[in-house]
Formats: C-alpha cells, sequence, structure tokens
C-alpha cells in the first residue's frame, strides 16, 4: 500500500534500514554522518520541541537555511504535527524574507545562523519565537530565541505522547508547505502544495527517471527551498534509503564530488553548463593530439547515442548491439577520455538529472557522448514540481522528456501547456484570484509554450509572456537562443531584447570568473569588470562567443548588437531570483537607457557593434 503522508512514507524507509546512513555533511573540515533511526529520533526529538512553542495543526514555521540535516529535520518535524513549513531562500534580502514571512503567517521561524537572524530581525514579521541551528558563541539572547540543539531538548523533557497516532492520521490533501515563487515579475506567490503533491510526484517520477536504490549516494548542492530538490534531491532518495550527500556550496562541488563519489547528481543548467565549459577549456588549451583524440573521442560518443536513438524500446535496444567495430571504437574512447572526465566527477555517476531551466541540446548531446547520461525535465513550483522527463532509456535529447504516468498534459490553441493530475497545487495561498487566473477548468496554466512531438516528447519553446514580435512580423522565442550564447564560457548570462524593433539585440552579462584570467593573459591589468569590458579585445571576445554560438539560428533571430553589461548580476542587487533565474524586469528596467540607446544608433545589417554598459 502507499503511504498517506511524507512522514509515513519515511517512518518505512526507517524501519527498513535503521543503520544505514542518511545524510553526509562537512564540518570542519571533515564529511560527518547520520542514520535514518538517528535522523528518525531528531525527528521526534524536533516536533515535540515545536509542540512546547504553541505549533500545532495548520501553524506555518519557516525554515530560512542552506542544506543540512537539521533543514530536513526541521520539515518532518513540522509535517509530523499537522504544521506547515514556509521554506525561504537563504540569500534572499531582509525585505523580502519579511514579506514571505508575513505573507506566510509565519509564527516560529529556523535560521541557519546569525546572518539569516540578523535578516529576520531587520524586517516586520512578527514571530513568536526564533531558532538557530548554528548559533555561535557571541548570539545575544533574547526570550524569544532558542538554539536547535535547545529545541530538542526542550522535546526530549516534554515528549510527545500520541505522535505516531497524530502523523498516521494524516491523509494526502493535508498541507505539507508553502513554498513563495520566485517572483520574477511582482511579488511572489505562495504555492500550497500538499502530502498527496509531492507522494504523487515522487512516485510517478521513481518509475519514470532514473530509479533511485538503497545503494546510491546523492549529491545535493540546490537550497531545498528549490523545490526541483525537495523533491527530487531529498523526499526521493529518503523514500528508498539512499544516502544523501551536502555539498559545501556551488564553488567546491567539484572537489566534493571527487571527496563523496555520488552515483546521481541533481541540479540545474548552470551546473552543467560550467562543466562543459571547464572540459572544454582544458581540451583547448592541451596539445593538437590532445585537442584530436578529444574530438574523435566524442565524435564515436555521438554515433554510439545516435544508435541508442534509434532503439526507441527496450526490446530493440536488446536486440540492436552495437556494430562490432563501433563497439571497438567506443572502449578505446572511453578508455582514453571518457573514464577521465568521469573520475573528474567522481568515478561512479550513473545518470544525472537537470531540472529548474532549460538546457541546451547541444550540451545534453556532449554527456551523452562522454557516457555521462543527463536527463532533462520539465515542471514548476505548483506541479510539486516534475510534468514531464526524459526516462533512462529513452532519453531524447532537446526535449523535456515524456508526461509522468500519473499527468495528463495538453495544448491550448496558442500553445500554451496544460497539466493536470495529482501533483498539481492547491492553490495561492490568499490570492483565490490568482489561483482562478491560473486554472482552465481543472486543467493548470503553465505560462510556458510547448509542442509534443509525434513521440509523446514535450519541447518548451518559451515563456508564453517572451516571446518577441518584431516590426516585420517575424515571432522570436528568445530562450533558445540565450541558452546558446550562455553556453560560452565567458557569457554567464544573455537577454535577447527586440520587441517591435526591427531587429534584436543581445545583452551579455559576462562569466568574470573566466574572463578576468583571459584577460591578465592579454596584457589587461585590472581587476574592475567594467574596466575589463571597455578593452577592445573583451569586447571582440565576447562579441564573436555571441556569434559563434547563435550560428544555429534564423538571420531574423541573430542579435545584429551586443550590448555588455560590466557588473556582475546578482541575487543581491536583485537581476537573478534565488534559484539564479533572470528577473527581466529588472533588467529590462537597468538598462532601460542603454537599450534604447542601442537601437536609436545607425547600423549596418551584416555588421555587429558592441557597446559596453559605462562606456561614454
Amino acid at each position: 500500500m502507499k503511504p498517506n503522508n511524507l512522514v509515513e512514507m519515511l517512518h518505512r524507509t526507517v524501519e527498513r534500514f535503521p543503520d544505514k546512513n542518511v545524510f553526509m555533511w562537512k564540518e570542519k573540515g571533515t564529511y560527518q554522518h547520520m542514520t535514518y533511526v538517528e535522523f528518525w529520533e531528531k525527528i521526534f526529538c524536533a516536533a515535540s520541541g515545536l509542540a512546547q512553542l504553541g505549533i500545532g495543526m495548520g501553524d506555518k514555521v519557516a525554515i530560512i537555511s542552506n542544506s543540512n540535516p537539521m533543514w530536513g529535520t526541521t520539515d518532518f518535524a513540522a509535517a509530523s504535527i499537522g504544521a506547515v513549513s514556509v521554506p525561504v531562500y537563504p540569500t534572499l534580502p531582509a525585505d523580502q524574507v519579511a514579506y514571505t514571512l508575513k505573507n506566510g503567517d509565519v509564527r516560529v521561524a529556523v535560521v541557519e545562523d546569525k546572518e539569516q537572524y540578523e535578516k529576520v530581525k531587520a524586517g516586520d514579521a512578527e514571530l513568536e519565537a526564533i531558532v538557530m541551528m548554528y548559533p555561535g558563541e557571541s548570539q545575544e539572547r533574547a526570550e524569544e530565541n532558542f538554539s536547535f540543539s535547545e529545541l530538542e531538548a526542550m522535546g526530549k523533557e516534554h515528549p510527545l505522547e500520541d505522535w505516531e497516532d497524530t502523523w498516521r492520521a494524516f491523509g494526502r490533501d493535508q498541507l505539507a508547505t508553502i513554498i513563495h515563487t520566485s517572483g520574477t515579475t511582482g511579488n511572489p506567490k505562495g504555492v500550497m502544495l500538499t502530502h498527496g503533491n509531492f507522494l504523487s510526484n515522487v512516485e510517478a517520477v521513481q518509475f519514470w527517471l532514473i530509479e533511485l536504490l538503497p545503494d546510491d549516494l546523492t549529491l545535493s548542492y540546490l537550497p531545498l527551498s528549490h523545490v526541483f530538490e525537495r523533491m527530487a534531491g531529498h523526499y526521493m532518495p529518503l523514500s528508498v534509503g539512499t544516502t544523501i550527500a551536502y555539498a559545501e556550496s556551488i564553488n567546491t562541488i567539484q572537489e566534493n564530488l571527487v571527496e563523496v563519489r555520488p552515483t546521481v547528481l541533481t541540479s540545474v543548467p548552470r551546473l552543467f553548463e560550467k562543466v562543459y565549459a571547464m572540459v572544454w577549456d582544458e581540451i583547448n588549451q592541451g596539445t593538437a593530439i590532445k585537442q584530436k583524440i578529444f574530438k574523435w573521442a566524442v565524435s564515436v560518443g555521438e554515433e554510439r547515442y545516435e544508435h541508442y536513438l534509434n532503439a526507441r524500446t527496450d526490446e530493440m535496444i536488446k536486440q540492436t548491439a552495437m556494430p562490432k567495430d563501433l563497439f571497438r571504437k567506443w572502449k578505446w574512447a572511453d578508455r582514453l577520455v571518457f573514464q577521465k572526465v568521469k573520475e573528474k566527477l567522481g568515478g561512479r555517476l550513473r545518470g544525472m538529472v537537470s531540472g529548474g531551466g532549460t538546457l541546451n541540446p547541444e550540451l545534453a548531446r556532449f554527456f551523452w557522448a562522454i557516457d555521462l547520461p543527463l536527463l532533462e525535465g520539465y515542471g514548476l513550483t505548483e506541479t510539486s514540481p516534475v510534468v514531464t522527463t526524459n526516462p533512462m532509456t529513452h532519453a531524447k535529447a532537446g526535449t523535456v522528456g515524456r508526461v509522468l504516468p500519473n499527468l495528463d498534459v495538453k495544448t491550448a490553441d496558442d500553445g500554451e501547456v496544460l497539466v493536470r493530475g495529482p501533483s498539481i497545487m492547491k492553490g495561492y495561498y490568499k490570492n483565490p484570484e490568482a489561483t482562478e487566473k491560473d486554472f482552465d477548468g481543472d486543467w493548470f496554466k503553465t505560462g510556458d509554450i510547448g509542442r509534443l512531438d509525434e513521440e509523446g516528447y514535450l519541447k518548451i519553446i518559451d515563456r508564453k509572456k517572451r516571446l518577441l514580435v518584431l516590426s516585420t512580423g517575424k515571432n522570436v522565442a528568445p530562450q533558445p537562443i540565450e541558452n546558446a550564447i550562455s553556453e560560452s564560457m565567458y557569457i554567464s548570462n544573455a537577454v535577447i531584447f527586440g520587441e517591435k524593433q526591427k531587429y534584436v539585440i543581445c545583452l551579455v552579462n559576462p562569466d568574470f570568473e573566466n574572463l578576468i584570467p583571459w584577460a591578465k593573459r592579454q596584457g589587461i591589468e585590472t581587476d574592475s569588470t567594467e574596466e575589463i569590458c571597455r578593452y577592445h579585445h573583451v569586447k571582440e571576445l565576447i562579441e564573436r562567443r555571441v556569434e559563434q554560438h547563435s550560428e544555429g539560428v534564423a538571420s531574423f533571430e541573430k542579435p545584429k548588437k551586443v550590448v555588455i553589461a560590466g557588473k556582475e548580476w546578482t541575487v543581491d542587487d536583485g537581476e537573478l531570483t534565488p534559484k539564479l533565474s533572470l528577473r527581466l524586469n529588472v533588467i529590462k528596467e537597468k538598462y532601460r537607457e542603454l537599450i534604447e540607446e542601442t537601437y536609436g544608433e545607425d547600423f549596418v545589417d551584416d555588421r555587429k557593434e558592441t557597446v559596453t554598459a559605462g562606456d561614454g
């Protein structure tokens, strides 16, 4: 029988694997371990402690922290007593934290450290208690402040007597969490997701994607406030007894991959783009023979992938063995090239999953070619989140996969993707108008334009609101062009503009982590990002990369001019959401004058010009 709620799901795993490691996390340079039974005991103590703070059925508990075992402990502890978790991205500034706490009617906040504590105190949200995971020695104490260890100690001293009866009584309709959308436009909306929403998604993805096993070890680096990580990197592994290792940060991801040697990795496209750029940068700096061998190996891998694509069913794959000549070439390519690349990623990856954004098809094909299966999926916070995914045995690069077996998907007359099924949200918290607007009967309107191919694979074209109509009448979908341009190791983000204009232009935010060392090799001795972007050599480099990476698009879709933003885009400055999506309205407003000035200049159609933000 299927579990009735998330707590029961975890309890079943604890009974099966009590002494198996559930979490690995780094403290003082060394990875620590926690077993499933220890995790369960901590959940019980934290639940009892929350009850002592007056938290019960329907009360809201915020979690403001990077991923660590206490995040999951708080989440399950709150769920086990009928409370509702309200995750908050730890990168959000104080005013946005305050908005989320107030909009979510939060009574108690569990924060990571003093930095997050100060954010909460700086806002005007009225809280009854703040619990700090890592309080430090210098933290000023107030009556309503507690450390996480004190919360657990309260629970041990006053254990709940009817705890198991409480959580066993919850059904799938029980509200589990309110996740506030990133808010690329306007204020975030609180998405209400039930236990059943998540469970139905876990069950369908486990059936359809990489079948996680108890022997697997996943590496988690996305924040658990991200719905994709919450489901695919947290609930899904916990449902089968997988061990979850937490990376220290995105900056230490390569080191952590080698340390923990995961078998499965879930991420947003940006990580795979960085790995791709890193691999090619190393190859391009190598000898001519090294480059030749690598490119030969990739071509062999691509041939193998094409062979795989032609076998569209499991039975066909079994019956259609690789030709002997291809098999021999692939074995040599694997020995000479692929194994070395895979060792830098830990050496044990059997599958990687990309979500939370659109992946460049060429990048996906590259990873398949080097024998690192990269499976792209699609979903939204409102869908808990996965709607489609590429199954391990039938992955089709360039698509976001097939519809999960317990969901229905169709496209409206204008191409908008509509979804219905058990993982669709309950609605937006305290916002019935927005809820009504986003539904057509029982069909949820995703706001994305997509197309289902003859084999039932979905291809996302762009956001409905983002399609550009040029003054010539041509329609341009910016996202595929932006994704292709951002594939360059010297470009962090690209934004295409052109609404009601004769042509499109590209606003580029360079990847300064790679651009500054390149500039120094050209004799440019400055660490100022704005100064670097004024140099002719740098402008030429960015312009050339935009040209190269947009080669495959129609002539009217190719940027005629390139604008360089000489300052790194960040969450704090408002250009990026916490999950690193672009806040297009903010970017457009910040660069409005420069964009208008660029369109106002004379130009020649077949000649590119580069304008740098800050140039006089």
